[in-house]
């Protein structure tokens, strides 16, 4: 299957587009392969010229800079990092170009291929099926978007093996194939930075399902109506599984049907679940996430009641509704994942007893109308804001009842939650909010939480 890949490489005048994790991945693979290939290296930071490493590469070449987009129609293959926005490109004569790790492992590789993405949930839900797959004895490996790129683990691939990809908007925007199983759980306002249009983010979404063959498998979620409208504009043949919560009853006679009835989750009116079983992932969001594991179960097979315990020993992941502790009788959770409203209103609703909020981060332009019509019902009674997008919602926050308070930054945050916090409770960082311009990534604004409440 590498050699394939190889030889696609072969005689080829590649640009790697962005030099961070991927980017760095993808010159180690063509170094091992092609020692002396030209290659190009197209990054906004400037420093790169510097690296120790690369450096001592003769044959490489750096476009570095605020012109580092310029000329990429110069190459046969641009190998274009997920982060790279191609916002303000006009990419008509370059789409055909466009390649990532992801998109040649779909090509290349003779595995068997699920992939999983929506606005939230898809690194919980792709790590408890790749964990499902383990327990019941399946050679498998998890790549993509959870921070492991493809080409890292390409020489462990082995035939007919199954792989469990995270797909970012960023990673499935060009691509041109789409996995065995493809799984779209949701579709939330998200990265309007990165792209045109809220239009134009959904249908980097839909690549999961798009390039579908009729052999394959697509498990959506049936209850957003925007997801259903593209389904209906993008007709593949690929064979359907809805998967509706909240019990839709418009769906074809044709497709599989897996909703919650009766206190069971249900295939096709068959009980597959007892939604009361003993879990450590709680709220209605990840019994949701949960109906799409399932399917894949059912889909491929595989016992259910194993599944059944791998979801009850399933932990959960870092940064995502974590409890870190109880301190002077105030239990903290961790939900640094949360960057868009619909994900702090499902971990308040998950938690019930929130004393306090910790909200705000980078301002995206992101609708804020519903979570703030969500607080003013008093749900939670000291909410502190964070610039920028937290100041915006405290402005907007009226009920009398609810104590706003403004802060420069997370520090001073988790300093006036340990003040205003009732003991008994628990203070919750859910921002609904991005944190580039205040952190390196989401992960570093969740440990700074944790050290700071950790501080006496």
């Amino acid at each position: 299957m590498i050699n394939k890949l190889i030889k696609f490489f072969e005689n080829k005048n590649i640009l790697i587009l962005g030099y961070g994790r991927e980017g760095k991945s993808t010159y180690n693979f063509l170094r091992k392969h092609f020692p002396t290939m030209p290659l190009t290296i197209a990054d906004l930071n400037e420093e790169l010229a510097s690296d120790s490493v690369l450096k001592e590469d003769k044959n490489l070449k750096f476009i570095l800079g605020k012109t580092y987009l310029d000329h990429l129609d110069e190459y046969d293959v641009i190998m274009k990092a997920p982060g790279v926005s191609f916002k303000d490109v006009d990419v008509e004569k370059i789409k055909d170009k466009i390649e990532s790790q992801q998109e040649l492992m779909l090509r290349f590789f003779e595995v068997r291929t699920i992939g999983v993405t929506g606005t939230k949930g898809k690194s919980t839900t792709s790590s408890l099926i790749y964990q499902m797959l383990l327990d019941q004895g399946k050679k498998v490996a998890f790549l993509g978007n959870i921070g492991i790129p493809a080409f890292d683990h390409i020489d462990e691939i082995k035939k007919h093996q199954f792989i469990v990809f995270e797909f970012s908007s960023h990673q499935l925007e060009f691509m041109k194939h789409s996995p065995n199983i493809g799984i779209f759980l949701n579709i939330f306002e998200e990265h309007l930075d990165h792209y045109n249009s809220y239009e134009e983010y959904i249908n980097a979404k839909c690549q999961v399902f798009r390039n579908q063959k009729k052999s394959d498998r697509y498990i959506y979620n049936c209850d957003s109506e925007i997801i259903r409208n593209k389904n209906e504009e993008f007709k593949v043949p690929s064979k359907k599984f809805a998967i509706t919560y909240n019990n839709y009853t418009n769906i074809k006679v044709s497709e599989n049907i897996i909703n919650v009835n009766d206190g069971f989750v249900k295939y096709n009116g068959k009980k597959m679940y007892d939604v009361n079983s003993e879990r450590q992932l709680i709220g209605e969001h990840y019994l949701n996430d949960i109906m799409f594991v399932l399917t894949v179960a059912k889909i491929l097979h595989l016992d259910l009641t194993k599944a059944a315990k791998t979801i009850a020993e399933f932990k959960g992941l870092h940064h995502r509704l974590e409890n870190i502790g109880t301190y002077d009788e105030v239990t903290y959770y961790n939900d640094s994942i949360s960057t868009i409203p619909e994900s702090c209103e499902s971990a308040i609703n998950a938690l019930k007893n929130v004393g306090s909020l910790l909200l705000g981060g980078m301002d995206r332009g992101i609708n804020y109308e519903g979570l703030v019509e969500f607080l003013n019902k008093g749900v939670v009674k000291n909410i502190i804001c964070m610039p920028t997008s937290g100041h915006k919602i405290a402005d907007e926050l009226t009920n009398k009842d609810i104590k706003v308070y403004k802060v420069e930054d997370l520090k001073e945050a988790v300093e006036t939650a340990k003040k205003v916090t009732p003991k008994g409770s628990i203070c919750l960082l859910s921002p609904a909010a991005a944190s580039y311009g205040y952190f390196k990534n989401f992960e570093e604004r969740g440990e700074k939480f944790e050290e700071y409440v950790k501080e006496s």
